[in-house]
């Protein structure tokens, strides 16, 4: 029997599921017809111009505009490293996160190539952390071992879920734009996998990777572990959210949050990973939540961004990959004028001599700098105008 406060949690998110409406087609063939009127061969830009009126469907703006971009990384332990499943400790967990905040991270790396922010969110993290730019937003302090019992109850599940609907939405009206996702969590992998089975109908066989890059042994033991917990908690693939709080994670259920929000905002959003919510399998009315793997399309009913295809265990780092070609492409493929054409061999020619100046420059300038540090250090005047003089003739080659 659930209580009053269940009762409401449960409420709210299907309250939140109810508001999510669909893609404004108008805008989508709006941009179609702008994109053919290029010049250009019609459909010769490929997947960008699909992209392109992706973008426009989920904005409803015919030429988007994304000044501000976010990474969101949810951050959560799981009771089920217990079993063994992961290269590393639970304890890393914090340790990463911290290194979020501190820059440290490849997906600050590729925030910053992409001109976004990463907004670090603690919704399950089994330690007290303290930083000045994390979010914190526990619901508990990591999840229960999925393999002997449920990770988490049905309003602890709703309640990372909200989590994330209602960061994106603050996020939203502070002029954020677009979003991507990522997550944090020694042995996320191992409750991602277990829902891809039983919400995917995948075997747990199939369904289960290397994660961290555990051996052979340990992925027997992320078998094993999966299949006791589906044994033991029985869970319904047509009741996503119990199926969510028997097998999932806190930061799944945040990002879960994440994407539905963003599509009641009118905000795209990328992912990467394998966390196989799918679009039929949450209440009726809500979007795909969140990506499956690439190697099951017909299970995330998504086709992945070329760029995030491939990725295995790196905080959602190809998700920037794809936020920043999704930015590219939804200025929404600026005019242009054909160059004059050549043939392909002056090109590739051309193309040579281009590389080998930008190596000739490299070269110099690391001359140049010892030289420089030798001049100090001997008392010389600098002797480098003709090492320059060349770098400047390779540079215009």
């Amino acid at each position: 029997m659930k209580t009053a406060m269940e009762k409401t949690t449960v409420s709210q998110l299907q309250q939140l599921i109810g508001r999510i409406g669909a893609v404004d087609a108008e805008a989508e063939a709006a941009a179609g017809v702008r994109l053919d009127q290029l010049t250009k061969p019609p459909g010769s830009l490929g997947r960008l111009e699909t992209l392109a009126k992706q973008l426009a469907a989920i904005t409803g703006e015919v030429m988007p505009a994304f000044e501000r971009k976010a990474v969101i990384v949810m951050a959560g332990d799981h009771g089920v490293c217990e079993e063994g499943v992961s290269a590393f400790p639970a304890e890393v967990t914090p340790q990463m996160v911290l290194n979020f905040l501190s820059g440290g991270a490849a997906v600050n790396v590729f925030t910053r190539q992409a001109a976004a922010e990463v907004v670090c969110v603690d919704v399950g993290v089994n330690a007290d952390l303290s930083h000045p730019g994390l979010v914190s937003r526990k619901v508990r302090r990591g999840t229960a071992n999925l393999a002997r019992g449920p990770a988490m109850t049905e309003e602890e599940a709703a309640q990372a879920v909200l989590v994330g609907a209602e960061l994106v939405a603050e996020l939203v009206e502070q002029g954020f734009r677009m979003f991507g996702t990522g997550d944090m969590g020694i042995g996320n992998t191992t409750p991602s996998a277990a829902l891809l089975a039983v919400l995917g109908g995948v075997p747990v066989a199939e369904a289960v990777g290397r994660g961290t890059g555990v051996d052979d042994a340990g992925v027997a033991r992320k078998i094993g572990a999966i299949e006791r917990g589906i044994a033991a908690n029985e869970p319904d693939a047509r009741d996503p959210l119990g199926t969510l709080a028997k097998l999932g994670g806190l930061e799944i259920a945040g990002i879960a949050g994440v994407f539905s929000a963003r599509r009641r905002s009118g905000v795209p959003s990328s992912s990467t990973g394998s966390y196989p919510l799918r679009r039929r399998s949450w209440p009726p009315g809500s979007h795909r939540l969140a990506a499956v793997h690439d190697r099951f399309p017909s299970v995330a009913g998504t086709r992945p961004c070329a760029a995030a295809a491939g990725a295995r265990a790196n905080a959602g780092a190809a998700a920037r990959h794809a936020a920043r070609g999704r930015d590219g492409c939804g200025a929404a493929v600026p005019d242009h004028r054909r160059r004059r054409p050549h043939d392909a061999r002056d090109g590739d020619v051309r193309k040579r001599r281009r590389v080998a100046g930008m190596n000739f420059v490299a070269r110099s300038a690391i001359r140049e700098r010892k030289d420089r540090h030798a001049d100090a250090r001997n008392g010389r005047r600098p002797q480098r105008q003709k090492r320059l003089r060349r770098a400047a003739c390779a540079a215009r080659a």
